[in-house]
């Protein structure tokens, strides 16, 4: 009972303020989002356009709901790369044929993760983060409840985080929630500067990235 009363402490003293992640995380989010949305503001129509051309009948965005800070459910957008018979009320690594439901932009996109981009704009919202724990659907109730006990709820989701760059779709549930953990709890710019760089090399060599149950 002392033990866990000792580690329930030493966590509340780590949410204590602390300028970086409660305030400059927030700001450099908002500056980072804002030029990116501007910068790419071009690739990102032509995806829309190219999304619409391979099915005109569907929307151009994806639309699901999330768990964010605080247990907090809000509106994540991807670009749509599935078809509208996807199970979307199940994790996408958890399909037993994904490649009955992804279309053919789709499957370049999510690739090359360009599926991400309109998170953007959640950013900007201040639902999400640039570096933070992935949000998790509400069905992933196992996971939620690790990453409460590690006290990864208490900060924002994130476009990707710690246990993205430790293997993405490689990593059991367990792992995921112990990352997204350790993340909560040593959150630093150098540390966000870190994640932010490898997360650029595993996209542009398609690391971690598995469809469906392997």
């Amino acid at each position: 009972m002392q033990v866990m009363r000792d580690k329930n402490s030493e966590r509340e003293s780590n949410y204590s303020f602390h300028w970086y992640r409660d305030f400059f995380k927030r700001v450099f989010d908002i500056v980072f989002s804002f030029i990116a949305v501007i910068l790419l503001s071009i690739p990102m129509l032509i995806i829309a356009l190219l999304i619409k051309l391979d099915s005109p009948n569907e929307s151009v965005l994806f639309r699901q709901v999330r768990i964010g800070k605080n247990n907090r459910p809000f509106t994540i957008l991807k670009f749509r790369s599935m078809n509208k018979d996807a199970p979307h009320q199940i994790a996408t690594e958890n399909f037993r044929n994904p490649e009955k439901y992804i279309t053919k932009i789709g499957k370049i996109i999510r690739k090359t993760s360009l599926d991400e981009l309109p998170q953007l704009f959640n950013v900007l919202k201040g639902e999400m983060s640039i570096i933070g724990p992935r949000p998790l659907i509400p069905t992933e109730k196992v996971v939620l409840a690790m990453r409460d006990e590690y006290g990864a709820s208490k900060i924002l989701p994130g476009i990707t985080g710690l246990a993205q760059i430790h293997g993405r779709d490689e990593v059991n549930d367990e792992n995921k929630a112990s990352y997204d953990g350790k993340y909560a709890l040593n959150i630093s710019m150098f540390l966000d500067l870190s994640i932010f760089c490898k997360t650029i090399t595993d996209v542009l060599h398609s690391r971690g990235i598995h469809e469906g149950r392997q």
